[in-house]
C-alpha cells in the first residue's frame, strides 16, 4: 500500500482587512454554505408603509408649515429609495441627514424607519456588498439572523 508522505512544510494563512464570510485552510477540506434571504411579504410591506404613514402623521402635527412640504418630499424620497429593487443607500443617508440638520426632533423617527427589520431584509436581498455598505453607513442591519 502506497502512502503519501505527510507534508513537513505545513500550511500558513494570513487574513487581513475588512473580511467576512467563510475561510478554510488545510488539506482535503470541503465546505458547503447556504445562505437564504427571506423575501419581504405583503404583510411586511404593509407594515413598512404604516411606518411611513406614522412618520407623515408626525410631520403633519409637529413640523412648522414652512418645512412641511420639504419634509414630506424627503419621506417620499426615502420610501422610493428603500423600495427600489436595490435599495439606494445614498438617498437613505441623505434623507436621514436632512432630518438631522433641518428637523432634529424627527431624526430618530426617520432613523427608526431606515434601520427597521423590514428594511434590513430588503437590503439583504441586494447582496453582501450592499449589506456591508449599509453597516458602514448606518451601523447595523436589523433583520433577523444578522
Amino acid at each position: 500500500m502506497n502512502k503519501k508522505p505527510k507534508s513537513t512544510q505545513g500550511i500558513q494563512v494570513t487574513v487581513g482587512g475588512d473580511v467576512s464570510g467563510q475561510l478554510a485552510a488545510g488539506e482535503n477540506i470541503t465546505q458547503i454554505s447556504t445562505k437564504t434571504t427571506g423575501e419581504v411579504t405583503k404583510a411586511e410591506l404593509e407594515e413598512f408603509r404604516q411606518l411611513l404613514t406614522s412618520l407623515r402623521s408626525k410631520i403633519e402635527v409637529e413640523v412648522q408649515p414652512d418645512k412641511k412640504e420639504a419634509a414630506f418630499e424627503r419621506v417620499g424620497e426615502l420610501e422610493h429609495a428603500i423600495t427600489e429593487k436595490k435599495p439606494d443607500l445614498s438617498t437613505m443617508e441623505y434623507v436621514r441627514n436632512w432630518f438631522i440638520k433641518n428637523l432634529p426632533g424627527l431624526a430618530g423617527a426617520v432613523t427608526s424607519v431606515v434601520v427597521h427589520p423590514i428594511v434590513g431584509k430588503l437590503v439583504e436581498a441586494g447582496g453582501d456588498a450592499l449589506v456591508g455598505e449599509f453597516r458602514r453607513r448606518f451601523g447595523s442591519i436589523s433583520a433577523e439572523g444578522s
